[in-house]
């Protein structure tokens, strides 16, 4: 499923099938997000999550209901390299230390969903806005072992109206750990637009999986030669 701000998910189509066309098509890395986890309070499904693992050839990330060092344990068990933590990063931070000290920092992807801009950018979690200041919030994180961020605008969120480039520049020049931007890609300009902000990554998901003014869906990816040719 695809959102746009979060909201009004379209299908794409079979997750397993889906990942195993990007696989096929050598994307470098897929994080895989259940936002619905927090504001439904259902679990973790393991059996999808074993489905997605058989057919992913490539480094992926998993985040969505992750709640104890015992699910990081399970998904490592599964192959995923990294844990995005979310909703239970912020509730409680001591989780992100223990994930960090028991499987090193570079394991843990600290997700910091933001809505509004400038000074009013605020922290969203569980799909409720809180007082909490984004740039502070992931200073923060980065204290507690955060080995990264996972940085979304949620307003831009599959708008393909580019990312949030002063949100981007300064969050990163507050932390030292990789920053990856995410929400509003369209193109590979928006890509190397988050770069020049600070980014170590952008993330996509409407640009690969839709195609036109009308949203069809239609799974792509970048070539590695238009990759090259954006950061030349």
């Amino acid at each position: 499923m695809k959102t746009r701000r979060f909201a009004n998910p379209s299908y794409v189509g079979d997750p397993q099938n889906t990942v195993g066309i990007f696989s096929e098509m050598e994307v470098d890395e897929l994080f895989i997000l259940d936002i619905g986890v927090a504001k439904e309070n259902h679990a973790i499904d393991w059996p999808l999550l074993e489905g997605i693992a058989t057919a992913s050839f490539m480094p992926f990330g998993y985040g969505g209901g992750v709640t104890t060092t015992d699910d990081v344990a399970r998904l490592h068990a599964l192959g995923a390299e990294k844990v995005i933590l979310n909703t239970a990063a912020f509730r409680d931070r001591t989780l992100v230390e223990r994930v960090a000290s028991r499987f090193g920092s570079q394991t843990v992807v600290v997700s910091v969903d933001v809505v509004g801009t400038g000074d009013a950018a605020r922290v969203l979690v569980a799909g409720t806005e809180t007082s909490t200041e984004p740039v502070e919030y992931a200073r923060a994180m980065q204290e507690c072992g955060a080995g990264e961020l996972l940085l979304t605008s949620v307003d831009r969120e599959g708008t393909f109206e580019g990312y949030d480039v002063d949100l981007v520049r300064r969050v990163t020049e507050t932390v030292s750990i990789p920053v990856v931007a995410n929400g509003g890609c369209a193109n590979l300009d928006h890509v190397r637009a988050a770069v020049l902000a600070g980014a170590s990554g952008a993330a996509a998901g409407s640009m690969v999986v839709f195609q036109g003014p009308n949203r069809a869906v239609l799974v792509n990816y970048p070539t590695r030669a238009e990759l090259r040719a954006t950061f030349a």
